[in-house]
Parts: structure tokens; sequence; C-alpha cells
């Protein structure tokens, strides 16, 4: 009889610790914490991105402020990737392979992101909000942990120019583009819509990453003749093309995509020049008062009062808030699977990024934008209400 108790308590023992193993079993998941990681260029050309990596640190510090989700704290890692792709594969090996993430929320650039993507999909990292989901071959074919709110560049290159064709009457239209899957789907866009509409582009001017004279790019795009230019650029070269085209006496209608939509940042960089840009948004102004943002600008002044409170700051808090929301659906039994299956039920939800539905089979989740023009302080002129883009 006491060989028997002894077996029985020994089974139980054995049986709970093999319970508990399993419960640590899931990467970057433990009683009290979810571990999440983002790069993003905190140095270089692209370094006024870095802010969005910065801006989802403010969010998780804000959420975990509040008791976390589940009884668990986020625990973020950043690193900075400097916009190379090799530095993000790199860092994506230390996530997984050392730290042992969850998941992965933001990353700047379309290369960056793309070169981490299979790996991070063979190990089940969660990929929610990453900001270079807006080319097509990021998310087709569908992929089960990818899950975007970026607008589609295609898509939104597309209104653009139906906006300058339509509501401000610009029949000579041109386009300067980076020079790889970022800048070409944009560009795609734009000329699908010029395609459609019987319009010609008087200029299609592209640059390399690596590029810093543009001197000859503004004199190309001022000999077409264009009323109006859009761009799909980054920072440096956004202000690098403006400098340049001011110095030769050429104002067209200038117009980006999202990518460059935060009109603090850009006009500190251009001294000016950014005022009158037009651009899609993606979410609330930093300025909204909607309820959120007004809770979001208090979190800044508490935590991070020295960082610069503007678009693309406020965009990495965008990128946390369907994460938080996916975490709080799927509940304290957090695993990949549970947290796929949590985010395929939101629909039309909503916080200040875009209204953001995800299903079974369609995981691009944000369709919408609304049209924005910078004024001379920073501050944005809405111009349009939200309005969806993807079909």
């Amino acid at each position: 009889r006491g060989f028997f108790c002894f077996f029985i308590l020994l089974m139980g023992g054995t049986l709970l610790a093999a319970a508990d193993l399993g419960a640590q079993a899931v990467r970057g998941v433990t009683d009290t914490e979810i571990l999440v990681g983002q790069t993003g260029p905190q140095a270089g050309p692209a370094a006024r991105w870095g802010a969005v990596a910065r801006g989802t640190g403010l969010y998780f510090k804000g959420i975990n402020d509040e008791g976390g989700i589940h009884g668990r704290k986020i625990k973020y890692f950043l690193r900075d990737d400097g916009y190379q792709p090799a530095k993000t594969k790199a860092i994506g090996k230390e996530f997984v392979e050392q730290i042992g993430i969850f998941s992965v929320v933001g990353c700047v650039g379309v290369g960056p992101g793309m070169s981490v993507r299979d790996y991070y999909s063979e190990n089940k990292v969660l990929m929610v909000s990453m900001g270079c989901s807006g080319v097509t071959n990021w998310i087709i074919p569908l992929q089960r942990y990818i899950f975007p709110i970026y607008p589609l560049y295609i898509h939104e290159g597309y209104a653009l120019t139906g906006y300058f064709d339509k509501h401000l009457k610009f029949k000579k239209i041109a386009m300067f583009y980076q020079n790889d899957d970022y800048g070409k789907q944009g560009l795609e866009g734009v000329e699908h819509y010029i395609k459609e509409n019987n319009l010609k582009l008087v200029a299609s001017v592209p640059a390399e990453v690596t590029e810093r004279d543009l001197s000859s790019h503004a004199l190309k795009l001022k000999a077409s003749g264009a009323e109006a230019v859009i761009m799909w650029a980054m920072p440096a070269h956004g202000a690098l093309l403006l400098g340049e085209s001011a110095k030769i006496g050429f104002k067209p209608q200038w117009g980006t995509s999202s990518t460059l939509s935060d009109g603090v940042a850009m006009m500190q960089v251009t001294k000016g020049l950014w005022a009158g840009m037009i651009h899609s948004n993606f979410g609330e102004t930093p300025d909204s008062n909607h309820p959120l943002m007004v809770k979001y600008r208090a979190w800044h002044q508490k935590y991070e009062p020295k960082e610069r409170w503007s678009t693309f700051y406020h965009a990495g808090m965008i990128f946390g808030e369907p994460f938080v929301e996916g975490l709080r659906r799927a509940g304290r039994n957090l695993n990949p699977e549970t947290f796929v299956t949590a985010m395929e039920t939101l629909k039309d939800w909503q916080a200040t990024g875009p209204p953001t539905t995800f299903t079974p089979t369609d995981h691009q989740g944000g369709k919408h934008v609304f049209f924005g023009q910078v004024n001379p302080d920073g501050s944005i002129k809405r111009l349009t209400d939200w309005f969806r883009i993807t079909k």
C-alpha cells in the first residue's frame, strides 16, 4: 500500500512537472512577461523613422503601467538596424535564438522586413503592424503569422494620384521614387491610375538609397513641366529633393505617402520647405482630441517628455494597438495559434489607427487612409475623412 501511494505521488509530480514544462514551452511567454522585439533605424538617412520604434516602447510602458495584459507585462527589446537588411537579419536571429521573443511589432523598411520575414514565419514569430507591410509581396500569398495594418503602397499611390487629378485638377504629374520595392510599388499605383484615366506621367525619376546628390533629379522633374510631383522616398531623400528644387525655383504641388506624413519632423529637417505637402495618413493626427490620443499625450509627458511628439512617434503606438488587442482576445492561454485565432476576430476594430479587419483568408488589416496637408507650423490640416483604398 505504501509503495502504491508513493507511485501515485510520483506520477502526479511527473505530470505536474510535464504540465509546467508545457506551459513554459511557448517561446517569449512566461507567467509574468511577453517578450517583444522591434528593429528601427536610430541613425543614418532613415533615422527620422527611428521614432516609430521608440513610440512603440512608450505605448508598452503605458500598457504595463495599467497592469499589463492578463497578468503579464510586455518586455520590449529595441535594436538599431540602420535601415540595413543584413543588420536586420542578424538582429532577427538574436531575437529568436538568444532572447526568445514571442512577437515583433513594427519594423521600418521593406528591405529590412523582407530579410527576416521567412525566418520569422518558420519560427512562428508573430509579425504585427510591421512598417514594411505596404508591399503586396509581404502578404501574398497569405502569411499566417503576419498581421499588417499599413496601407498597401499600390493602392495608396493610386488614391493620391486620383486626388491630384479629380480634386486639384492637375494633369501634368511626375513621380520621384526610391528604387526598391517600397518606391516601385508606389510608382505602380501612380502608373495604374495614370493609364486607367488616359493621362501621361510626365516624368518618372528613381533614386538609389545610397544617393545623396539629388540635384540632377530635381532638374529632370523641373524639365518635365510637372505641375505636381508625388514622391515615395525616405526622409533624407524627401528633404534633399525639396532643397534642390528650391534652389532652381521649382515649386510644384508636392505629394507623398503616409511614410512621410510627419509634418513636424519634416518641417524641421527641410527648414520649412515641407509646408503645403499633401499626404495620406493611416492614423489620427498628433493633436487629435480622440480620447486615446489625449491619454497617449499624457503618457508621453509622464514617460518620455524629451521625445518629439509627432506622427512618426505616434505611428509606433498605432503599431502596438492591434497587438495588445490580440493579446486581450487570446486570453491567458497565449501561444502563436491562439493569438492568430484571436486576431482573426477583429472586424472594423479601430483605436487611433485605421479601421482594421483580419479574417482567416485575409490578413491585410489596414485598407483605409485619409488625406492631409502640412500647415506652416507642421500640424496637419485634414482634407478628407477616412476612406477605403483597398477593395
